[in-house]
């Protein structure tokens, strides 16, 4: 892990900077009547968890090129996800995969103690194939034909249930690539039946204090049609199955152009919205770093979730969904958090009241300049503030250049020979 006294080390020379620019940035927004303190402590407040998956190096559909020192299974994933906790103090929990992350529940608990982490939201897998699996997915999972195939997908479900009672997590997040490539391929509504038939037996299995989150993708592996393709399809779900079963949305998951924040809203509304996948995309589901192509909408997405925060039952889990293919892939994560946990700073700055005036008034310029004075201000004396308080790092990335760690893994894990491709 990373050595205390390294991050300590890091932080002494900007210290006297950073209080410079805190004070400064905290007399600016005294003047718009904003206290710098309890936007700190909410920053300070702010978690995210870390996919497992995203500490390894990612791929396109034609290669995929590994980087130094790659994970090699979950103790691995867990020694890194740790890092981006000691270094940024906004990650205390890990996402995990099943069968990827397949492990002693035992074993998992104690090493997430070691590292000083906490278990999120369980993912299964249907959308591949694995070595001792007896019926295929390459027709589907929770929606085939095949009724032995579809228990199957059930079964592995459940068994993803089993060890987060274990480990303590508290939700299942599932996300199926069925679909057809050709039109007549499958019958688009007993698809659709056949799938909700199986979910339901999935939801029976959830303990009474778990949640199920129906993930959608409009597009990405089944070309002409997709069983769970768009929020309304997610939002019928989770209606149909029961007050367990809510949305998650996945900032990559949407047809260009859709606006994102006000499927946010109806969700809410609705009382569905369950949890979020967060990165960035310029063209489709590019899983690109959060906050890296568009800012602005982060920080809209955000807008609404603050506006909302206290709508009663709405109880989010925040994680990170990416693929790092040409970056060390914790610092990715890194900037990822930090990112995220700026949009989330810069949405509480929003003036409320003056807003909702705006609104009432119908003065629309007045109201986006509104949002953007939140946007434009630059929080990251707080990001840092809240991490050098924390005990984490002031420049969480020079200081994991500084560690050595990728190097130091790099000489206990074998190296990894390049590859076909596909995401981690």
């Amino acid at each position: 892990m990373i050595d205390p006294t390294l991050i300590e080390a890091q932080n002494a020379p900007l210290i006297a900077d950073l209080q410079a620019d805190y004070d400064a940035l905290g007399t600016r927004l005294a003047r718009r009547g904003v206290d710098i303190e309890t936007l700190t402590t909410r920053a300070a407040s702010f978690g995210v968890a870390v996919p497992s998956w995203g500490t390894g190096t990612g791929g396109t559909r034609f290669a995929r090129f590994p980087g130094k020192g790659e994970p090699r299974g979950i103790m691995d994933k867990l020694d890194d996800c740790g890092v981006i906790h000691a270094l940024t103090a906004a990650t205390p929990t890990v996402s995990l995969h099943i069968p990827w992350d397949r492990e002693d529940p035992a074993l998992l608990r104690e090493k997430a103690e070691e590292v000083g982490l906490g278990f999120d939201a369980m993912n299964s897998n249907t959308f591949q194939d694995q070595p001792d699996q007896e019926h295929s997915y390459k027709f589907g999972s929770l929606s085939h034909t095949d009724a032995a195939v579809r228990r199957q997908a059930v079964e592995h479900n459940l068994e993803c249930i089993e060890i987060g009672q274990q480990i303590g997590s508290t939700a299942l997040t599932v996300w199926i690539g069925d679909g057809s490539n050709f039109p007549g391929q499958t019958s688009l509504s007993r698809q659709f039946d056949r799938y909700m038939e199986a979910m339901g037996q999935v939801y029976a299995g959830l303990p009474d204090d778990w949640r199920l989150f129906s993930e959608h993708k409009i597009y990405e592996p089944a070309f002409y049609s997709t069983v769970v393709q768009d929020w309304g399809t997610s939002l019928m779900i989770a209606q149909e199955l029961g007050p367990k079963a809510q949305c998650l949305v996945d900032l990559g998951h949407h047809a260009p152009n859709v606006n994102i924040e006000m499927i946010v809203a109806r969700l809410i509304r609705a009382g569905k919205l369950g949890g979020f996948h967060f990165n960035d995309s310029k063209y489709g589901d590019d899983d690109l770093d959060s906050g890296t192509i568009d800012p602005f909408r982060l920080f809209l997405v955000w807008n609404e979730l603050v506006e909302l925060e206290d709508t009663p039952g709405l109880n989010l889990s925040h994680m990170i969904d990416q693929s790092h293919n040409v970056t060390d892939p914790i610092e990715s994560l890194i900037v990822s958090a930090s990112e995220i946990q700026r949009a989330f700073v810069q949405a509480s700055l929003v003036d409320r009241a003056a807003l909702e005036g705006y609104r009432t008034e119908n003065d629309a310029l007045m109201a986006a300049a509104t949002l953007r004075a939140g946007f434009r201000t630059d929080v990251e004396p707080i990001l840092q503030m809240a991490r050098l308080r924390a005990g984490a790092a002031i420049n969480p990335v020079a200081a994991y250049r500084a560690s050595g760690w990728r190097t130091q893994v790099a000489e206990s894990r074998p190296a990894v020979a390049a590859d076909g491709g596909g995401i981690v």
